[in-house]
């Protein structure tokens, strides 16, 4: 599995649970992580469709197409499971880390 696919899939699961927790329980309790977790879904959202974008003009159609709709299928998952307490931990550290695949992805692939 390349960094570009994996680093989309993260990217968008990182957006979408920010999306997704609306409900103030289900977000983090200190005002500077909540602005945190927002800086890093929206720096997420807009990495990832850079990514995607990327994807289908650098790479072959159907590696952007497997990495677009790769995404919308576990944004379904997560959606269909539904709100975790755990959820903004989660979306942080695949913000974080899918952040970390898009530059290796940037740089080296």
């Amino acid at each position: 599995m390349s960094a570009f696919f994996l680093s989309a899939l993260l990217l968008s699961v990182a957006a979408y649970i920010h999306t997704r927790s609306e409900d103030p329980v289900m977000r983090p309790a200190h005002p500077i992580a909540d602005l945190f977790w927002r800086g890093l879904s929206y720096l997420a959202l807009a990495v990832w469709a850079l990514m995607i974008l990327r994807g289908f003009y650098t790479k072959h159609w159907a590696d952007a197409l497997a990495a677009l709709l790769g995404s919308f299928a576990v944004n379904w998952w997560f959606g269909h499971r539904g709100p975790k307490p755990t959820w903004p931990g989660i979306s942080m550290m695949f913000g974080v880390v899918g952040l970390g695949l898009a530059a290796y992805s940037y740089l080296y692939e």
